[in-house]
């Protein structure tokens, strides 16, 4: 259980801090424990539960709040903003007293997820170095455990927060630390990471099951959770919103970064309606309004007997998403591969590049957040020139090679390689096969290898400029 550092000792040779429940009812949620991270600049949400009607007091620094406990066994405050810094102690007395200590306001990001982003700092490159150099007790992170629930939950049912240092590091989210220290050395604030992540897991597993109700084209999703009887599997919709999402909803944070899609790749098409819902539905949740959100394209990996075009159906699902969803950034690592391995292990990049995001659109810096995204097209007799954002200085091969994996159709949709030359700031592409282009795709399969960056190096998104059907359209 969470450890608070004071407490009325009964058992005097007991080793260790907990809290003393013998005749006393306050208690506050696993996340709001010792070494925590609260978001500074903004009002502090702080709740737990006593017994209805006790009067409860919360004081951290200049800020206090009371409340009276409903009838239900819960209370709630709203302590006013503080700025970044600490450490602070905060005390919550009702009938007894807790203590929690070390407690920072800093930065705070959720990150979710499958098993990309549950990927340790000790399974990534150059793991060694990094877990030697990761002095950085600024950085701390709280893991929700494996567990899933039919139910929403009050409280987590484990986890507590652990301080960065080499001794620590090794179990960190890679993403998540990587994106956190960025955010660490670029702010030079404490970071706050919870991690809500498991392996091999659908995005409709994090979703609630009142947002996928609402939508008519997630029913056989719902079909199948109801099928299944197995309470343990999180390969169900709403089971980890409800354990882990739902107990921490009322903890304020700055943003989420997400790295999920590989179990949702079979039904791609899909997800450009499923990944956006749980997007909104989040936000819906946490009254934060449209708090930043960024996410993580996945990397091109042959997925055995899968179509080859099926990954690339979830990068335009991917897309869609960043382009129609406000306040949304996209990492694109078409260059951060291993095509026999689904689980890159260059996450340090990852993390930077999410970082980008953050930096730029939530803090107001001047960097580049990504590379260029496809957003218009002309066709000039036999060729059409494609123009993207994100260009910043011009657009080049990463490599110095010819401009890779494009490709070209007439009316029929049949798709061929195209040769493809920068111009400026756009790319002209044509084949002597196809007199009468329509459309171009550029890296739209699974183990694409493109090489068109922009001035910064940052890689371009695969894009498609059709509407034709897509393979996974009917996958459900």
């Amino acid at each position: 259980m969470p450890c608070f550092s004071r407490c009325i000792l009964l058992f005097p040779l007991l080793v260790g801090c907990f809290v003393c429940e013998v005749g006393a009812n306050v208690r506050l949620p696993r996340i709001l424990s010792d070494h925590m991270v609260l978001q500074c600049d903004r009002s502090i949400s702080i709740w737990g539960w006593a017994d209805p009607g006790e009067h409860v007091t919360v004081s951290l620094s200049d800020a206090s709040a009371k409340a009276r406990t409903r009838a239900d066994g819960r209370w709630q405050v709203q302590l006013d903003k503080l700025p970044a810094g600490g450490p602070h102690q905060m005390r919550v007395l009702g009938n007894n007293e807790l203590l929690v200590e070390d407690v920072w306001l800093g930065e705070v990001w959720i990150c979710s997820g499958q098993s990309n982003m549950e990927w340790t700092v000790q399974r990534s490159s150059n793991a060694r170095q990094e877990i030697a150099e990761a002095d950085y007790s600024m950085i701390r992170t709280i893991k929700s455990p494996h567990h899933t629930s039919t139910e929403p939950q009050d409280d987590l049912t484990g986890g507590d927060w652990v301080v960065c240092s080499p001794e620590t590091v090794a179990n960190f989210s890679a993403a998540g630390y990587f994106f956190g220290r960025e955010i660490h050395r670029k702010l030079d604030v404490p970071v706050g990471l919870v991690n809500l992540s498991w392996g091999g897991t659908q995005c409709e597993a994090w979703t609630s099951r009142e947002a996928l109700a609402a939508n008519d084209k997630f029913s056989a999703i719902l079909e199948r959770t109801d099928a299944n009887q197995d309470q343990s599997t999180p390969h169900r919709g709403a089971v980890l919103f409800n354990a882990s999402v739902a107990p921490v909803v009322p903890f304020r944070i700055r943003g989420a970064i997400w790295y999920q899609g590989e179990s949702n790749v079979s039904r791609a098409a899909q997800y450009a309606e499923l990944f956006p819902t749980m997007i909104v539905d989040w936000r819906t949740r946490w009254g934060q309004g449209e708090f930043p959100f960024l996410f993580v394209q996945l990397a091109p990996f042959r997925y055995g007997n899968q179509d080859p075009q099926n990954c690339a159906e979830l990068w335009d699902s991917q897309l869609k998403t960043f382009r129609t969803v406000r306040n949304t950034g996209m990492v694109v690592t078409t260059d951060i591969t291993m095509l026999q391995d689904i689980h890159p292990t260059n996450k340090a990049d990852v993390g930077k590049r999410l970082a980008l995001w953050a930096l730029a659109d939530t803090y107001g810096q001047q960097v580049m957040p990504s590379g260029p995204i496809y957003r218009s097209m002309e066709i000039d007799d036999d060729k059409i020139r494609l123009k993207f954002d994100y260009v910043r200085k011009g657009l080049r091969s990463a490599d110095g090679q010819p401009l890779r994996e494009f490709t070209i159709a007439a009316a029929n949709g049949h798709f061929l390689p195209a040769d493809a030359t920068i111009d400026g700031d756009t790319v002209l592409v044509r084949s002597a096969a196809v007199g009468n282009p329509v459309a171009a795709r550029f890296a739209f399969y699974d183990s694409a290898q493109p090489n068109l960056v922009n001035s910064t190096g940052l890689p371009a998104s695969p894009f498609r400029t059709d509407n034709f059907p897509l393979l996974t359209r009917d996958e459900k």
